[in-house]
């Protein structure tokens, strides 16, 4: 009767272990985006605040609040990247509304939305921030 002495995996134990591979995969590649999501989201709220901020200081000295592009300079282009009248943050986009806000309508007030809209998520979430400095979540 003859031994063998082969050495190695058999296809049965190498194909368990691509399962279970594949199952760890599927658990932790959802648990992972839903993480990266809210580090976005946690990364716009630190922009508002500092838009918030910046809004503050350009009121005391010009008697109006600022309009994005102006924002945007005061905090040494760290929003974005300016694109006509919206600007370009990581994966939302922030606007004002009016979109180009007269001098009359900033010296009143001002709104600012941040919408994130990424294809194929089905989720848009949005958050909107004005001259009272409070961030509100506005969807989903």
């Amino acid at each position: 009767m003859a031994v063998s002495n082969q050495k190695g995996f058999s296809l049965i134990e190498l194909l368990i272990v691509v399962v279970i591979v594949g199952i760890v995969a599927a658990l932790a590649v959802p648990a992972l985006q839903k993480g990266i999501r809210a580090a976005e989201n946690g990364n716009t709220f630190a922009s508002m605040r500092a838009i918030s901020s910046s809004q503050v200081g350009f009121f005391s000295t010009n008697s109006r609040f600022a309009r994005l592009s102006e924002v945007n300079t005061s905090l040494s282009g760290s929003l974005g990247t300016v694109v006509g009248n919206q600007i370009n943050h990581g994966k939302f986009v922030f606007e004002m509304a009016p979109v180009a806000p007269t001098d009359a309508e900033l010296r009143q007030g001002y709104t600012i939305t941040a919408t994130r809209n990424v294809t194929g998520e089905g989720v848009i979430y949005r958050y909107e921030i004005d001259q009272t400095g409070e961030i509100r979540q506005v969807l989903p």
